[in-house]
Parts: structure tokens; C-alpha cells; sequence
């Protein structure tokens, strides 16, 4: 089955022009009209850590839902991230992933079932410092070893890694396929491929990109990006 995975940082949905404007943030989701979504920095960071969207409008009023972690009652996510999925699409399991990491960043994970598919997905939002995101990702793929049951893996996020092959990217060995969907940080005129997806080995892509439209360069000051993978049966 071929599902659209999108990875969005939303700048706990401030724009360029400095409004924080969460029904625009929504207009850019339904644009890339993704099935699996993952956000960075979708709480407000201090406080209850509520939620920049709110959750009705979500339930209510969009196609997809959000993945329950029950950390805050008040939050969508841990640590500002946060799984959204269509929904038709069931969630089996849902957990926070624990990251090695001196400054407020996360994890969360979510075992999807689509008829005879499943799909285990991870959203994240890795370190500024170089070793710390390499601590990290070694970190999500001991997460994934440990849960219970074997299927196919996408993980996305903003990585923070200003390198195209190397740095923490170099952590995926040869089980994975390392996406570069393209330039996507700043939004306004994009140089840094900052935002990933990486999908485990027996995943076929059949593309993969940057969703730059008007609106959403001017959104949040990452652009969403996105690809498509045809998910194995198991």
C-alpha cells in the first residue's frame, strides 16, 4: 500500500510575519494532504505545554487525528512532537522515545495498521550539537529494536544536520534509506536540507519532495517535505 509521509516543523505556528496564525498551519497541511504527519515544535515549549493547534479543529474539522501519548492533557505531543494520521488509519501502539540530550528535545513513536499493512513511524527533532544527534538516532534505532513485533519503519523529522551524507546521518547503516526530499530551512529562500525521512529497506519510494508553496513559505520558517512509500505487507 502507497502512503504520503510528510515531516513539517511549524515554529509552534508563528510565521515569517510574526503571527502565530494555527488555521494557516492547518491550510498547509491539507495542501500536502499527507497520511502520516509528523510536527516539530507543535506545543508551546514552557508551561502546560499546550498545543499551538487546536485539537478540535484537527478532530473535527481535518482529515487526520492526533496519535494519544497522554503525557500533558493539555499537549499533542512530547516535547513538541507530534503524529498525525488519516483517519482511517488505526494506531495499534503509541510512545514517547526517550533521547539522550541536555536541551528539551524528543521523541514519539506509533505502530500504524492499514488493512494488511503496518508501519511503525517516528517523529523527531534532534540536537543542534553534532555528537548529541549522533547519541540521538542511535538512541531511535535501539527504540525500535526493543518493540515488540518486526515491520517496516519510516522516521522523520527535523534533524538539524546541515550535512547531506554525513554527521548523524551516517548512524543509518544499510537497512535504511536516507531521503534528502530537498532544501527546505529557510522557508523564505531555502539552503539547508534540515528535515528528513528515512524509511527502513524493504520500503519502495516512488518520490519524494519539498512542499513549497505560497503560503507555506511563509507559514512557519521550515517548509514541509514529503514522500511517497509503497509499505509491505508482513
Amino acid at each position: 500500500m502507497e502512503l504520503k509521509f510528510a515531516s513539517y516543523n511549524i515554529h509552534k505556528a508563528v510565521g515569517l510575519d510574526r503571527r502565530r496564525d494555527p488555521d494557516r498551519i492547518l491550510t498547509v497541511l491539507r495542501e500536502i494532504d499527507a497520511d502520516v504527519i509528523a510536527l516539530q515544535e507543535a506545543d508551546r515549549r514552557f508551561g502546560e505545554r499546550a498545543s499551538v493547534l487546536p485539537v478540535a479543529a484537527i478532530e473535527d474539522h481535518s482529515p487526520w487525528r492526533t496519535v494519544p501519548l497522554n503525557q500533558r492533557p493539555d499537549s499533542i505531543g512530547w516535547h513538541g512532537n507530534a503524529l498525525l494520521v488519516r483517519k482511517s488509519i488505526a494506531v495499534t501502539a503509541a510512545s514517547v522515545v526517550p533521547l539522550p540530550t541536555l536541551e528539551p528535545r524528543g521523541a514519539v513513536r506509533a505502530d500504524l495498521a492499514i488493512g494488511d499493512c503496518r508501519v511503525r513511524v517516528v517523529g523527531m527533532h534532534l540536537d543542534l550539537s553534532g555528537l548529541r544527534r549522533r547519541h540521538q538516532v542511535r538512541a531511535v534505532l535501539q527504540h525500535l529494536v526493543d518493540c515488540d513485533g518486526h515491520c517496516p519503519a519510516v522516521l522523520m523529522g527535523d534533524f538539524n544536520e546541515w550535512s547531506r551524507t554525513g554527521g548523524s546521518l551516517r548512524e543509518f547503516g544499510g537497512d535504511w534509506q536516507v531521503l534528502g526530499p530537498g532544501r527546505s530551512f529557510p522557508s523564505r529562500r531555502p539552503v539547508a536540507m534540515l528535515d528528513r525521512i528515512v524509511a527502513s529497506a524493504g520500503c519502495a519510494v516512488s518520490g519524494a519532495g519539498v512542499h513549497h508553496s505560497a503560503l507555506a513559505s511563509v507559514a512557519s520558517d521550515h517548509l514541509p517535505v514529503f514522500a511517497r512509500i509503497l509499505v509491505p505487507k508482513i
